[in-house]
């Protein structure tokens, strides 16, 4: 024992006597005396053991089951498929890997475990870090990202850790775009095309001075640029719709009143088809949130889509369904094949170019309808029986009372 030890234990015991003292002079209370003794032992060992040195954990001297236990649950923590290899096997693979490579991949050589031409390569020993797309692994259309990173441990033995990301979302998004990009160019290339085409056959003398030519022309050129406003104005929409799809309106809007408005104006401009329209709408239909322009657009280029491609009649019937409310629009038309069914409100997808493009059709029509219902928290469904006819449907949810506003009647 040192001299500190020493100075320590007997600073303590005269702490301890000390208060044993005090308390005895102050009275024969034995339950005070134990503890005055009591406390001077605790002050005795304080001094005695000083500060104690607790020796860090020694990582290198676990047990190597140990170990990987570890590195299993932090790998399984991952939702993304992840793998650990070690000298080109898998030793480790958390729940989403397993699941894309199956359950067989654990102790499987790498190469095989992660069975792409694009893969091999990259996995193979001598192969640098970095990433690669994998086409059509899990999938025949799945896009996934490999990234591989390597790390050193000891004795040549090397690990490598494989991370498989999902693109598949974020490629189809980015296709989207560029065939979103292809289309309206081409859309409005050609109705550009045809009225350059006729302005220069007018700046020609000989066919500018015969007054009925010019006309016919004119009359082309009038309906191509019609059919580029009716594109513009469409996109334009279709713009102004994303942008606020996160916004549900708040404004009550009575369905039953605006389908007649709606109604009455398609009467007027079908002519002689005015009559082909049957309304058939329940009583007491609760009002909706809604954006009343858009709703209006809606029933347009439902109804508007029925006139061209059907026959008469057409009906428009608004109903109850449990607590939604379904509007239907149903044409007597061809029908439509089931294969086209999910394309059909796919931004210019078109069952039949040819005749869409005659009739003034954008291709834009069920698109824009589709994100407008959405945007309102409504459901969008198309059936359709060939040679009897199509139904388009919405479905949208009554508005809260407690939470709509009622437009201004200025």
């Amino acid at each position: 024992m040192n001299s500190v030890s020493t100075t320590r234990i007997v600073i303590a015991l005269i702490v301890t006597a000390a208060i044993a003292l005090g308390v005895q002079l102050a009275g024969p209370n034995l339950s005070a005396f134990v503890t005055a003794v009591l406390a001077g032992v605790g002050t005795l060992l304080i001094l005695t053991i000083g500060r104690a040195e607790i020796a860090p954990m020694n990582i290198s001297r676990l047990e190597p089951e140990t170990i990987h236990d570890a590195e299993a649950r932090l790998v399984e923590a991952i939702g993304e498929p992840v793998l650990v290899a070690t000298d080109g096997r898998v030793r480790i693979a958390n729940a989403a890997a397993r699941t894309l490579l199956g359950a067989h991949i654990v102790d499987e050589d790498l190469r095989v475990a992660i069975r792409h031409p694009a893969a091999a390569e990259r996995l193979a020993p001598d192969a640098p870090d970095g990433s690669v797309e994998l086409v059509g692994l899990g999938g025949r259309d799945q896009r996934v990202q490999m990234r591989v990173a390597t790390a050193g441990l000891g004795a040549g033995s090397v690990e490598r850790v494989i991370h498989l990301i999902d693109r598949t979302t974020s490629h189809a998004a980015e296709r989207a775009r560029v065939d979103f990009v292809a289309n309206a160019s081409h859309e409005l290339r050609t109705p550009l095309a045809a009225i350059l085409g006729f302005i220069e056959t007018l700046d020609d003398e000989k066919a500018g001075s015969d007054a009925e030519v010019r006309g016919r022309f004119l009359g082309v050129m009038f309906k191509e640029a019609r059919r580029m406003q009716r594109l513009i104005d469409d996109l334009i929409s279709l713009s102004r719709i994303e942008a606020e799809k996160y916004q549900l309106p708040e404004t009550a809007v009575e369905l039953p009143t605006l389908i007649e408005e709606v109604a009455g104006e398609l009467r007027d401009e079908a002519g002689a088809r005015r009559a082909d329209l049957i309304l058939k709408l329940d009583d007491d239909i609760p009002d909706i949130s809604a954006d009343r322009a858009q709703i209006s657009q809606v029933l347009h280029n439902l109804i508007g889509n029925a006139y061209k491609y059907g026959r008469a009649p057409v009906t428009l019937s608004l109903t109850h369904e449990g607590p939604l409310i379904r509007l239907s629009v149903t044409d007597q038309g061809e029908g439509i094949l089931p294969e086209h069914l999910p394309r059909l409100t796919e931004r210019f997808y078109r069952v039949d170019s040819g005749r869409s493009r005659s009739l003034g059709g954008t291709g834009l029509g069920l698109a824009i309808v589709k994100h407008i219902v959405e945007r309102h928290r409504g459901r969008l469904e198309i059936v359709s029986k060939m040679g009897v006819g199509t139904t388009v449907s919405i479905l949208l949810p009554p508005a809260p009372s407690s939470t709509v506003t009622k437009p201004s009647q200025n």
